[in-house]
């Protein structure tokens, strides 16, 4: 399971993001599009350093090498800017390249990612009127693309994290149905559960 950081400020939240870790987050997406390079060095020194493994930058990529990150997350815009085969960020080995897309169209085109998120499937918790255009549940029939792992994006909770797994994705990732509740670690910690214990069900 992935977890996306909010885009804008939260009180506390270096201290969440390093309890959710300590909780057994493998994936943690730092995304900060308001951040100066200076603020995103200064945000992610305040993370544990035994979890920078498990890290994945937004942006700011060349901060990589001093933050010992070596996971890269592109937008589509980012992507379709380097249609070739995509060039190493940092003059780094890296680890796990991951972007994003929003058709099954884009998705199968892929190459050389480790994961993509599709969105939105459902109504975003966090975005305002964003809703799919399309049924993601059908276009996953029109998959091709089987060496990128699919990750579910927008609107994902408790309440949907089993359908979604049922019907095709790889995995999901959680954004607004952590940073809008009251607890964000116990929503997590339920979102966990769930994802789980349908895997141990796969086994």
């Amino acid at each position: 399971m992935i977890v996306i950081t909010n885009p804008f400020f939260i009180e506390d939240e270096i201290q969440m993001l390093n309890s959710l870790l300590e909780e057994g987050l493998s994936l943690l997406h730092i995304r900060k599009p308001d951040f100066s390079e200076l603020e995103m060095a200064q945000f992610i020194d305040q993370i544990k350093l035994e979890f920078r493994s498990n890290l994945i930058l937004h942006n700011h990529h060349r901060l990589a090498e001093d933050l010992g990150i070596d996971r890269f997350h592109f937008s589509e815009k980012e992507r379709k800017e380097f249609p070739a085969k995509f060039p190493k960020p940092c003059r780094i080995k890296s680890e796990s390249f991951s972007t994003s897309t929003h058709s099954i169209e884009d998705f199968n085109s892929l190459e050389n990612f480790d994961y993509a998120f599709l969105s939105p499937v459902f109504k975003s918790i966090s975005k305002e009127n964003y809703y799919p255009e399309k049924d993601l549940f059908e276009e996953l029939k029109s998959r091709r693309n089987q060496h990128t792992k699919i990750i579910a994006l927008g609107g994902i909770d408790a309440e949907n994290i089993q359908k979604t797994l049922e019907n095709g994705f790889d995995d999901v990732a959680l954004l607004g149905s952590i940073w809008n509740n009251k607890n964000p670690l116990k929503q997590f910690k339920l979102c966990q559960q769930i994802a789980l214990s349908y895997s141990q069900s796969q086994v």
